[in-house]
């Protein structure tokens, strides 16, 4: 077969299905991750691309055998520790001149909502935390030709804010079966950057691709922690220096025969930087706001380690209207004795239909394992104790998503 006949059943539908697998992977890849990075639609050959999607992830957590300090066990000892959540995404990309592409994209890469409620006995650790990300960013390549292909280099910018807030039980009466919340607002921004290279094969539909995202330094977290001990209700409140994670991301893509598509990736996120943050009262020296320093007030605890995200699928063309992909993922969880990120499995699968040469639309669905794990006492940076207020189990739990996108070309 020749390589235009070949070229023509890979052609632009079934060189899409490697973009379908954000849809078909859950975006709950450990840590704070939701939607994480992606700059697939910089690759698109078309002058001009435009794409929006949506993902809605529904994870189940279930907390059993809770307990709470001290054996504190006067409340239920399960809980539901998991909430749905939306991650959108939107970028334009075109070509600026001859060899040069530049994109701009909005997304949520970070989050987390877990809302166990007041009535459990781990109350004291979290009744609700929230935590929202926006990222606008900016990314460009320049692409050569190398040998049979093109050498293609990349770099750019992104700029974050952070924002969220965690509730707590800082008392109780066991005549009421209540007591009082603490709440800790914080907000936080800054500046990221990335480069990356990549090399392609269009005859063949291969390419590889290899990104670094720099860490994002966050040195102005501020907020208010509010609570019955201060007089006003509130008071303001600063955190140390913070790092969002820096990753490396190796994917790759080829036609393997006439209509299919396979790809794969692996993903490398330096969640271990994230650890216990310790959060002090405005006015408190900064050399004493550190972790289990003298100036602490309260945390937010963390205690991740490094999560690797491994992924592989396939693609196949049917026409020139249809094409389908499966995909399989594993994340290794970031949690390793505290909280209850373990190892994730996902099986996902999309579609994806072209009405019109310049008109993709896309559909996904994912369906996953939270495996099993037990959250208790660990001990961190300074001696820090963390997980003393709580202690529960869980089992392997169900998590699913949908997704839904779509291209428009010029």
């Amino acid at each position: 077969m020749n390589n235009l006949r070949f070229k023509a059943l890979l052609g632009a539908g079934c060189f899409s299905i490697a973009l379908m697998g954000a849809a078909m992977h859950p975006a709950h890849a450990g840590g704070l991750e939701r939607g994480g990075y992606d700059i697939d639609l910089l690759f698109d050959p078309a002058p001009v691309a435009t794409e929006a999607e949506a993902t809605y992830v529904m994870p189940e957590r279930k907390y059993k055998n809770a307990r709470g300090p001290a054996g504190f066990n006067f409340l239920s000892s399960t809980a539901d520790g998991a909430e749905p959540y939306w991650v959108p995404r939107i970028g334009v990309k075109a070509q600026v001149v001859q060899g040069i592409d530049c994109m701009v994209d909005y997304s949520q890469p970070w989050g987390a909502h877990t809302a166990p409620g007041a009535s459990w006995n781990g109350a004291f650790s979290n009744v609700e935390t929230d935590i929202k990300s926006n990222n606008y960013a900016g990314t460009c390549s320049y692409k050569f030709d190398a040998g049979k292909g093109q050498l293609r280099f990349i770099g750019g910018v992104f700029y974050q804010d952070i924002s969220g807030f965690k509730e707590s039980l800082i008392g109780f009466n066991p005549l009421t079966g209540t007591g009082p919340i603490g709440r800790v607002d914080l907000n936080a921004s800054g500046w990221g950057w990335r480069t990356g290279i990549a090399y392609e094969i269009p005859e063949i539909a291969l390419r590889a691709s290899l990104v670094y995202n720099s860490q994002v330094k966050l040195d102005n977290i501020s907020g208010t922690l509010t609570a019955p001990i201060f007089p006003t209700g509130s008071a303001p409140i600063y955190g140390s220096t913070q790092y969002m994670p820096d990753s490396v991301e190796l994917k790759l893509q080829s036609g393997v025969a006439p209509g299919w598509l396979a790809f794969g990736s692996i993903k490398w996120v330096n969640w271990s930087v994230l650890q216990s943050v310790p959060i002090c009262i405005v006015g408190t020296p900064s050399q004493f706001c550190v972790t289990n320093g003298p100036g602490e007030r309260t945390s937010l605890d963390l205690m991740y380690r490094d999560g690797w995200t491994v992924s592989g699928g396939v693609g196949h063309k049917f026409n020139d209207q249809w094409s389908a992909a499966a995909q399989l993922t594993w994340d290794r969880g970031t949690s390793h004795g505290y909280g209850a990120q373990t190892d994730t499995w996902t099986l996902g699968g999309g579609v994806a239909y072209t009405p019109q040469p310049n008109i993709e639309v896309r559909l996904a669905g994912a369906i996953g394992v939270l495996t099993s794990g037990h959250s208790g006492i660990l001990i961190g940076e300074n001696d820090k104790i963390v997980g003393a207020d709580a202690s529960y189990d869980f089992g392997n739990d169900l998590i699913t998503a949908i997704s839904g996108g779509i291209k428009i070309k010029f």
